[in-house]
């Protein structure tokens, strides 16, 4: 499997989910999450599923500070409707890292280990996300705002005629480059840019 190289180059994502400790999955129940897992369940890569990857980092990082934060121990909630716009791809990669789940997550075992009724959409929050440890409510607001890193002019054009048929090899190859190269930037340049990831941290019960 050949994928462009800046993938292995994102910031990894290191968790503990107590399912994984308690069925023996892995020692300890570490789970590590890369880009090319996001990549891998959504089929592709692009600046959502970056946004969507890096932003949830972000948000366990302060939720959880220096701590491994705990799969399966967050509520994750969206301003929008799971059908408005991508919000469904953005769900798919937050449940992916964070084990938050709807109705159709998983149910349990002897009422332990539970992942269903973590995820919620349409709520009415003052930033489209929000990021909440179910142990102490500590909870973070996010949004992301991609304009700082725009597509290279010509991207665009590329893409139509892309789309129509109408492009070369070459040109294909091009727009697939460029289209790859902006989501490096929001990977890796872009990683940790409060203009880019906007987070507002809520303190939980003390």
């Amino acid at each position: 499997m050949t994928y462009p190289a800046f993938f292995d180059e994102a910031p990894l994502i290191f968790l503990r989910d107590p399912l994984a400790d308690f069925l023996g999955a892995t020692q300890g129940g570490i789970l590590e999450y890369g880009y090319l897992d996001a990549v891998k369940l959504a089929g592709h890569s692009c600046p959502t599923v970056a946004a969507a990857y890096n932003l949830t980092r972000l948000c366990l990082a302060a939720l959880y500070g220096d701590q491994l934060p705990e799969r399966g121990g967050i509520r994750v909630a969206f301003a929008d409707k799971i059908d408005d716009g991508a919000s469904g791809v953005i769900a798919s990669v937050v449940t992916l890292l964070t084990g938050a789940a709807g109705d159709g997550g998983f149910p349990g075992l002897a009422g332990r280990f539970s992942r269903r009724q973590l995820l919620a959409f349409g709520t009415e929050q003052p930033l489209a996300f929000r990021f909440t440890r179910i142990d102490d409510g500590t909870s973070v607001d996010a949004e992301v705002d991609l304009s700082p890193v725009p597509a290279v002019p010509g991207t665009g054009s590329l893409l139509q005629r892309c789309l129509s048929g109408s492009a070369s090899a070459a040109e294909r190859a091009s727009f697939g480059q460029l289209w790859q190269d902006r989501v490096r930037r929001i990977l890796i340049d872009h990683a940790d840019d409060p203009a880019v990831f906007q987070l507002q941290r809520r303190p939980g019960r003390s």
